[in-house]
């Protein structure tokens, strides 16, 4: 399970920038946030450090629970482990709780972030193809992009159907797995649309027809 924040940790995720995330702080606390991916070191001089989408999240989730009401209520399960976003790449158990409009409304959140994440690290300011972050986080990042193009991901029970997006053998590429050849390429025309390389393949074995993609470069 995920540590929770520090009280040093919460203020200054809440003291960043609310316009492009920038953090200050001393070299352990933004190095300690860099670890939990909250926040990244800008690849180019003066090497700021900034939020990340997660960091993002974070910052908003700890906004409402300070507007929230202080009398007791039923609990519920957070959208996914320690309060702080994470895209869904199928197949994992999703608590009813984090279901509807307020999940909708987290991944719209997260996809600005990301896209305002590769305006600030794309070397020419682009917004059209994926980010560093994002090369490093393949599963993460094509499952984002699908989510919030409003593809449904497949649901932890068996023959749950939706789209799964899973780590290959290939370093710098995912494969996408989906119920049926309408969606399989509903899910082509996405990653495209999002700054992806995607095509559709057959598996040698099964014969099942499945997406790879990876991150344009240019």
């Amino acid at each position: 399970m995920t540590r929770p924040l520090t009280a040093a940790q919460r203020r200054l995720i809440e003291a960043a920038d609310p316009g492009t995330g920038r953090l200050k702080g001393t070299e352990a606390q933004l190095t300690a946030l860099v670890k939990r991916g909250l926040a990244f070191r800008h690849p180019r001089p003066p090497h700021d450090h900034f939020l990340t989408p997660a960091g993002h999240r974070a910052r908003e989730a700890q906004a409402q629970a300070e507007a929230e009401p202080s009398e007791p209520s039923e609990p519920q399960a957070p959208a996914s482990t320690g309060g702080v976003f994470a895209a869904r790449a199928g197949g994992e158990p999703v608590p009813p709780a984090a279901e509807g409009p307020a999940r909708m409304r987290e991944v719209r959140s997260a996809w600005q972030g990301m896209l305002e994440l590769r305006r600030m690290t794309n070397p020419d300011a682009s917004t059209d193809r994926p980010c560093a972050w994002e090369r490093t986080h393949l599963v993460q990042a094509a499952a984002l992009a699908l989510e919030a193009a409003g593809h449904r991901p497949a649901g932890a029970a068996e023959g749950e159907d939706g789209y799964r997006v899973r780590e290959t053998p290939q370093p710098d590429a995912v494969a996408v797995h989906a119920p049926d050849a309408p969606t399989l390429r509903a899910c082509v025309e996405t990653l495209e649309a999002s700054g992806w390389q995607a095509g559709e393949h057959t598996e040698p074995r099964t014969r099942r027809r499945y997406v790879l993609a990876s991150p344009r470069r240019v």
